[in-house]
């Protein structure tokens, strides 16, 4: 049994919980049996797997999410002790990361966590109000990771948040994957053409996306100012795809700014079939964010040919190459919208991004898991010499 540990899967929805789940997936495909670790949800999803569930509240600073309590359960460490585990894989420091910790020293497995996220950031968000939480709480984020065997990043230059949080050990670079990469298989530009018009688009309507959780870390206020900038230099539409604390506060700003006819707001999108045709409708995918590490947004929507825009120095923005596979700009909407401008007036070389984009940012699921595989069978072997 193969231990994958998350504080969130679906029916929530986000980056790490689609990493989470194509692992299974995959692991699943070949031939691997993986058990899913994660705090209880009301909403019932039946999987194809096995899926441990344990107490959880609601963390109403940042909804949908929930907050396991295993202590407060007792029939999930029954649960645990009684399940052979071969390796154990946490994706969260969190209530399920402690869980992997137990785990491994009651069993004597392998333990490997993967960094994910700036956890700093969502605790200062979360605990605003008590920001002497904060140091406590990230210090056991720290002994987490201590007792990993491996701990695994999805991309370099995510090492300098690691190190900036005190995590002195050895770093594995494990890449994300993307499951629309074997989408599109004609030309280009003819299947973007098709579903834009299957969205309704109108051909001169220069399209803009944004897809993640609707909170300010991520840089939505740049997003919006920018198209207050726009409204009346190009014709564009911007749609927005996800949820989060700030969306009350986003439909008062595009109120505020006029845009209630360029800017749409879609909620979550749980289809992936659906959402795969919102990128591929779009010109280009928005991401000014300071607060990402590896998003698999901007990946997703590489495989649909639509390049993303993000800020120079990001963490999320090692893989771009300004103007080859995607776009650099400097903070502030100035600039942001600026080169919106510049991309809408220049369809040749938004041509020419797109396919850098799919050239360099694409690589599939069932590669990436395969290449998981291999490593976690050699951990295993190796732990137990």
């Amino acid at each position: 049994m193969y231990g994958i540990f998350n504080d969130s899967f679906p029916p929530i929805l986000d980056g790490v919980t689609l990493a989470v789940q194509n692992y299974v997936y995959w692991l699943s495909e070949k031939g691997r049996t993986p058990c899913v670790v994660t705090p209880w949800n009301p909403e019932k999803i039946e999987h194809p797997y096995s899926v441990m569930r344990y107490f959880s509240l609601p963390i109403y600073s940042r909804k949908p999410y929930r907050y396991g309590y295993p202590k407060l359960d007792p029939f999930i460490w029954r649960k645990l002790r009684g399940t052979d585990f071969k390796i154990l894989h946490a994706h969260c420091p969190f209530s399920s990361g402690r869980l992997a910790v137990y785990v491994k020293k009651k069993q004597n497995i392998p333990l490997i966590g993967t960094f994910h996220s700036k956890y700093r950031s969502d605790l200062e968000h979360s605990f605003r109000r008590m920001p002497w939480c904060v140091p406590i709480i990230m210090k056991r984020i720290l002994d987490f990771f201590n007792a990993c065997d491996e701990v695994w990043i999805p991309q370099a230059q995510v090492e300098d948040t690691v190190r900036e949080y005190g995590y002195k050990g050895r770093l594995t670079v494990v890449e994300n994957g993307n499951d629309f990469s074997g989408i599109i298989s004609g030309p280009l530009e003819d299947y973007k053409r098709a579903a834009k018009r299957r969205r309704g688009m109108e051909d001169d309507t220069f399209s803009l996306l944004f897809v993640g959780q609707h909170i300010w870390e991520k840089g939505i206020h740049t997003i919006l100012e920018s198209a207050a900038l726009l409204k009346d230099r190009i014709k564009f539409h911007l749609d927005f795809i996800g949820t989060g604390y700030a969306e009350g506060e986003m439909r008062d700003m595009i109120a505020r700014m006029g845009l209630q006819d360029a800017v749409t707001m879609h909620g979550v999108v749980t289809d992936r079939n659906t959402l795969s045709e919102y990128y591929a409708a779009s010109d280009l995918f928005l991401f000014p964010s300071m607060y990402d590490n590896a998003p698999l947004v901007v990946r997703e929507a590489a495989a649909m040919g639509t390049p993303a825009v993000l800020l120079e120095g990001s963490t999320a923005s090692e893989v771009i190459r300004d103007g080859k596979n995607g776009f650099l700009v400097s903070p502030g909407a100035e600039s942001f919208s600026s080169l919106v401008e510049r991309v809408a007036s220049d369809r040749s070389l938004l041509r020419e991004v797109s396919q850098g984009a799919r050239a360099t940012l694409v690589r599939s699921w069932e590669d990436v898991v395969a290449e998981v595989v291999d490593r976690y069978d050699a951990i295993i072997r190796n732990y137990r010499r």
